[in-house]
């Protein structure tokens, strides 16, 4: 890098973040900010423990945003002070530390980039991610359980806490269904642009001919919805089954029925949760699931209707992304276009990159 390739640099980040700013409006956050804080100065306040909560989540949704545009600010502000000043005396070794540190401050304006695209209403909440292997028996069961996974290990590397909702082991490898609560701030926000098909093709290792198969799952990426959140369900709406809990587990495993079923007749959405021995709590978290569910379907509804253009449902035709192992190493995402060769990497986790590409890619359409 030179000195004219980083100063177009700076004046690029410049402009991105005179956009980040519009969008986040500091000033506003700061008073917003201010009020709640003089709000929870009044003993009153406390009265109503519940709007307390939701106040001091606001709160420390704000702080921590307002913390890292303040962050990523100064340091832009910084780089370009130091740069100027390291240049008007000719001080090369300080530009050359300015050069190393590019990526670093790009990598910061990139975060603030989507940290602003995840200001809907439901990107902060925890996200509650389904797994359905497609026709093709054990391969499709297989290639699920690598894409949960995937999920697991992506969450480990953010600090999220995950929570095995439900979790059904295919006949001879890998998953019939699995779905996971994912816990942590944005969850939902970055983990919403996986609902959707998953394409596989590989080498089969179940395959003795050694032949190369394609195999699908499908992904489904709810919010979990806060309680404030009205959604009425009742009992004719849906039809409740119970089952024996078929996954690793404590002695109620294959003994009682305590999983539970809950189909929705209007939508056809079903949930299904075993992760506890009491059938009432899998219960209460499947109808949480459901709500959950419900809540996102009328949210694309309603974004279908102002697009004018009519809701798609996910089907084996409407894949999101391809996993290429053989004949060659490649993962491709439809919505961003952009391929990637890191494979191993990527099933293991390392998503955070494509999951940005895809962000950034639908902000632009």
């Amino acid at each position: 890098m030179d000195n004219y390739e980083y100063s177009e640099l700076l004046k690029e980040l410049t402009t991105k973040m005179g956009n980040i700013t519009g969008v986040v409006e500091p000033q506003k956050l700061q008073a917003r900010l201010d009020e709640i804080k003089e709000l929870q100065n009044d003993s009153e306040f406390w009265n109503d423990a519940s709007n307390a909560a939701v106040i001091a989540k606001e709160k420390t949704q704000i702080e921590r945003k307002l913390g890292k545009y303040m962050t990523t600010k100064n340091a832009l502000d910084d780089a370009k002070e130091l740069y100027d000043m390291a240049k008007d005396e000719g001080d090369e070794e300080t530009i050359n530390e300015c050069f190393e540190s590019a990526g670093e401050l790009q990598d910061a304006i990139l975060s603030m980039e989507i940290e602003v695209l995840l200001s809907n209403e439901t990107d902060s909440s925890n996200a509650i991610l389904s797994i359905h292997p497609g026709a093709g028996g054990t391969e499709s069961q297989d290639w699920a359980s690598i894409l949960l996974r995937m999920y697991k290990r992506f969450a480990e590397r953010r600090g999220y806490e995950v929570e095995v909702l439900d979790y059904q082991v295919g006949d001879e490898a890998g998953i019939k269904d699995a779905t996971i609560l994912i816990k942590g701030e944005n969850a939902y926000g970055y983990l919403k642009v996986e609902t959707g098909v998953h394409r596989l093709v590989r080498i089969s290792p179940f395959d003795s001919n050694a032949k190369r198969h394609t195999s699908f799952s499908s992904v489904i990426v709810s919010p979990e919805i806060d309680d404030d959140i009205n959604i009425v369900i009742e009992d004719k709406d849906i039809r409740v089954d119970t089952y024996r809990s078929s996954g690793a587990g404590g002695q109620h495993v294959n003994k009682t029925e305590s999983a539970i079923r809950i189909t929705h007749l209007k939508t056809n959405v079903v949930v299904q949760c075993q992760n506890d021995r009491s059938q009432h709590k899998n219960r209460a978290t499947a109808m949480k699931m459901l709500k959950s569910r419900l809540y996102e379907l009328e949210l694309e509804a309603q974004k279908a209707e102002a697009a004018g253009t009519p809701k798609s449902e996910i089907g084996w035709g409407h894949q999101i992304r391809s996993y290429v192992m053989q004949p060659y190493q490649q993962i491709k995402d439809t919505r961003s276009n952009e391929a990637y060769t890191n494979v191993s990497a990527i099933l293991d986790g390392d998503i955070g990159a494509m999951i940005e590409g895809v962000l950034i890619a639908q902000n632009r359409s």
